[in-house]
């Protein structure tokens, strides 16, 4: 899978990878931005494929119905019902706990369309789970995904938040006017 995965995304597709996953850590939160188009999600497959990477990934639980459902869960995903009021953060944090190598891919922005602030369950989960978070950056312009280097959360979410977002300035999703 991973040399058919390399061969789409790097030889068909023109896409080069920058960075990498650490080695060091068994658990972390990724989180992929800009997310502006569906086709995000199968080329967030791809690189993690590539990459030869395990990660897991929440989705509203529609997608997860009959006859696509099975697929998603194959491919690392849990359903999330958005229509009740639960403890998501907190039911997220006890999996990391309850695993010895768990990573969680999300979109900050939590949807497709343009945002001025992102959503911080993703925030939140690390902080609870006490792990880093490593920024995916999706840049459709220059057709490069770049992993940063493990950002560590302090006490401070409003500087948090402003300094994991710089790594995403000037960079254009599929749709650029949702970036």
């Amino acid at each position: 899978m991973k040399d058919i995965s390399r061969f789409i995304l790097c030889t068909l597709l023109g896409w080069k990878i920058k960075g990498t996953f650490p080695t060091n850590t068994k658990k972390y939160v990724i989180i992929i931005a800009p997310h502006t188009h569906w086709v995000d999600f199968p080329m967030g497959l791809l690189v993690r494929n590539t990459l030869g990477l395990k990660t897991n990934f929440i989705g509203k639980k529609s997608l997860f119905n009959w006859p696509h459902g099975f697929i998603f869960r194959a491919l690392g995903g849990t359903p999330v019902d958005r229509t009740k009021s639960n403890n998501m953060v907190d039911s997220i944090v006890e999996i990391f706990d309850q695993k010895e190598v768990f990573i969680l891919t999300l979109s900050p922005e939590g949807t497709r369309k343009k945002v001025d602030s992102w959503k911080t369950g993703f925030y939140y989960i690390a902080k609870g789970a006490n792990v880093p978070i490593i920024r995916g950056v999706l840049d459709y312009e220059k057709k490069v995904f770049t992993l940063l280097a493990p950002f560590f959360l302090t006490d401070d979410v409003k500087t948090d938040i402003a300094n994991l977002r710089k790594g995403y300035e000037g960079i254009k999703g599929k749709d650029p006017e949702y970036s």
